[in-house]
């Protein structure tokens, strides 16, 4: 029997979920993680290791690792960090937006301070100075699934299309784009050179892109040897933690889309056409021939929070009838600003009038993050997306049937729950079928 394993790091631990030739588990182990450094994130990828039954690990045919998107380290030649690791939510590239934005003004993409784009040119004029590094020595640049999958494969250098769309990779057209590799916000070492491994921009050379789940090169054979691995096991090419998930949920068909319920409302659609659109922060990753069109609004779980606990949520639940349209035109927000399906600013949360029955105002709150879900997939729709056939769901919102029910008289299509929704098994299926689109 063979099997394929996924690694998922999170913001707050790691787990590992193997699968079989009928993309069933049939191991999954996990760990904490107190704090995100290196050292640690080595630990618990040894530790999930080590941890897997010998009948699987001697049974491995590939490997792969998601990491939390645009969590970047900077390593010398041999790997070693040069410093902290920038996370995903690090916003210190707040200080460079202005260069940022006048070295890829048509890129929203990378126009933002928590984007690897941002990071790198932060890192570079307030930390590479710092650094005692050799002038002419290489630095990479590595995202969290980089180098994770560098320390079981050994290869310096390599990301993948999904991690690297935040650092500026053209998905479009699979190269480094001129503005990357010539920016003139670098000007300690304007000639760049396009090589057939690597990208060199500056003092930092930036990762050879592959097709997420594309076989990069065996497990590095004293790893083999110490978690009991089949040599022949190949480390594949990663991908980001919220791709991972879409993955695991079962959605594959142009038209299939994915709503996480969580704090706040998320949406992903599989769609034959692209769509990038800054007024709303909307951005396309690349899946095969297909693209993965995503926006998020703020409102959600966050909202429901505020006025209700866990056990209330439940108990009135099921004292709404789903298929009563609520007379409430709330716009639920925790505060004022919305970006998606409404691009305000300014807009203020809309949560009045307030019934007396708490069952009542729940409806309301249920039945308008319903409505804004499907405003959201008719504006994606709108500007140019496949059209919506049906939608999985993930996220705490997706234990609430009354709630399931009302989104599918919204939408318009079915609405049912993801049969899976941990991003270790996305990226588990991601080792067995590679992007197949």
């Amino acid at each position: 029997m063979h099997y394929w394993l996924g690694v998922d790091f999170g913001t707050s631990g790691a787990r590992a979920i193997a699968i079989n030739p009928e993309a069933a588990i049939v191991a999954q182990t996990q760990c904490s993680l107190d704090t995100q450094q290196p050292t640690l994130w080595q630990t618990a990828l040894w530790t999930l290791l080590d941890a897997l039954p010998p009948t699987i690990t001697a049974n491995l045919v590939a490997i792969a690792i998601n990491g939390t998107s645009s969590t970047l380290l900077f390593c010398d030649e041999r790997g070693v960090p040069l410093s902290d690791p920038l996370l995903y939510n690090d916003d210190r590239g707040k200080e460079v937006l202005e260069e940022v934005r006048a070295i890829a003004p048509s890129q929203p993409v990378v126009g933002s301070a928590t984007s690897s784009f941002a990071k790198l040119l932060w890192w570079e004029q307030t930390i590479r100075p710092k650094v005692a590094q050799p002038s002419d020595a290489p630095i990479y640049l590595m995202h969290q699934a980089d180098w994770l999958s560098f320390l079981l494969h050994g290869a310096i250098g390599i990301s993948d299309y999904h991690n690297a769309l935040k650092l500026g990779y053209d998905v479009g057209t699979l190269r480094y784009p001129d503005w990357l590799v010539d920016s003139p916000a670098r000007p300690s070492n304007p000639a760049t050179a396009l090589t057939k491994r690597c990208v060199r921009a500056s003092k930092v050379v930036l990762p050879q892109v592959r097709v997420p789940g594309e076989a990069i090169a065996p497990l590095r054979p004293a790893l083999a040897q110490r978690f009991g691995i089949a040599e022949t096991c190949k480390i594949c090419a990663g991908t980001t933690d919220s791709i991972a998930a879409f993955l695991a949920s079962g959605a594959r068909s142009p038209g299939d889309a994915v709503t996480s319920l969580g704090s706040t409302l998320a949406l992903k659609l599989l769609s034959n056409v692209r769509v990038d659109e800054a007024r709303y922060g909307l951005y396309s990753h690349r899946l095969g021939k297909l693209w993965l069109v995503g926006g998020a609004s703020n409102t959600g779980g966050a909202v429901l929070r505020q006025f209700f606990d866990a056990a209330e949520l439940e108990h009135l639940s099921q004292r709404i009838d789903p298929q009563k349209i609520s007379p409430f035109t709330y716009y639920p927000l925790t505060r004022p600003g919305e970006r998606f399906p409404i691009n305000d600013p300014h807009l203020e949360p809309q949560l009045e009038p307030r019934p007396e029955d708490p069952a009542e105002f729940l409806h309301g709150i249920l039945e308008a993050i319903a409505r804004i879900e499907s405003l959201g997939y008719q504006r994606l729709q709108e500007l140019g997306a496949t059209p919506l056939r049906q939608v999985y769901t993930a996220g705490g919102g997706a234990q609430n049937e009354p709630w399931m029910v009302m989104r599918s008289r919204c939408l318009q299509v079915p609405v049912c729950r993801s049969p899976q929704t941990e991003a270790a098994y996305g990226t588990a299926w991601l080792a067995q079928n590679g992007v197949i689109w």
